[in-house]
């Protein structure tokens, strides 16, 4: 493992503009994830039964989920973990069976009230679990993090600006999810805002990959690793791996 005064780089300038963005959105997230759906999303992220939509939902995260966990190390024994965007916890609690030192952070506190609820005794002693800012700087420094289907719903220049923040602080690996520019996400997504709805999700925002491949090129001390996409039904993300050189 990499000394971690390897990686003690100056966290990149924030542009104001870029950072009320990132504040705007994450106060809508916040909101939705703690009085909109906080049921639905207590139900997606447990056994329960749900509606055939968010069946294909929740499979899509599982087959997300393992893809992102297969390319973190099978031992993570001294290993340190963030988890960011952790909503109930589930990803964090298979780090953690591999020997990580997991803090997992949301913007939602009902999310990690039932995340903590939900943590088996075996993983307790492991996870943190706290609600909060994922970019927050306090955190520290990690040997790996991981960003699941929250830097779905921000502009191209908001997850550029977010991953070169996380990536300051990874060690090893950031691996973060993305909403592809597909015909059909682009298409939901301008049927949405012609129809909005009071309980609609906050809107997801597709990006084309080249451009973002782009921004992420010019990110200091990193480069492009593995990336793949999972569609399942009404569930499409993009997983990309930045790895520190």
């Amino acid at each position: 493992m990499k000394p971690a005064h390897a990686f003690n780089e100056a966290a990149p300038a924030v542009m104001p503009e870029v950072a009320k963005g990132w504040d705007v959105k994450r106060g809508r997230l916040e909101t939705y994830f703690d009085r909109t759906a906080f049921q639905a999303w207590a139900a997606l992220t447990s056994d329960a039964p749900v509606s055939k939509i968010r069946a294909t939902v929740r499979a899509g995260r599982e087959e997300m989920r393992s893809l992102l966990l297969s390319w973190l190390p099978q031992d993570m024994s001294g290993r340190r973990l963030l988890d960011a965007g952790c909503g109930t916890g589930m990803l964090a609690i298979e780090a953690a069976r591999r020997g990580a030192e997991v803090i997992g952070i949301d913007v939602s506190p009902q999310l990690i009230a039932i995340g903590q609820e939900r943590l088996p005794e075996d993983v307790r002693s492991r996870i943190k679990l706290m609600s909060g800012d994922m970019l927050g700087a306090a955190l520290g420094t990690f040997d790996h993090i991981v960003s699941m289907d929250v830097l779905i719903h921000y502009e191209a220049d908001q997850i550029a600006d977010a991953t070169a923040r996380l990536a300051a602080r990874a060690r090893e690996s950031l691996i973060f999810t993305f909403a592809p520019g597909t015909p059909l996400l682009r298409t939901a997504r301008a049927v949405g805002q012609f129809f909005p709805k009071s309980d609609r999700s906050p809107s997801i925002v597709p990006v084309g990959h080249g451009h973002l491949k782009a921004n992420l090129s010019r990110v200091p001390g990193v480069k492009l690793g593995r990336d793949q996409r999972v569609s399942r039904g009404f569930y499409t993300s993009h997983a990309q791996e930045l790895l520190r050189t």
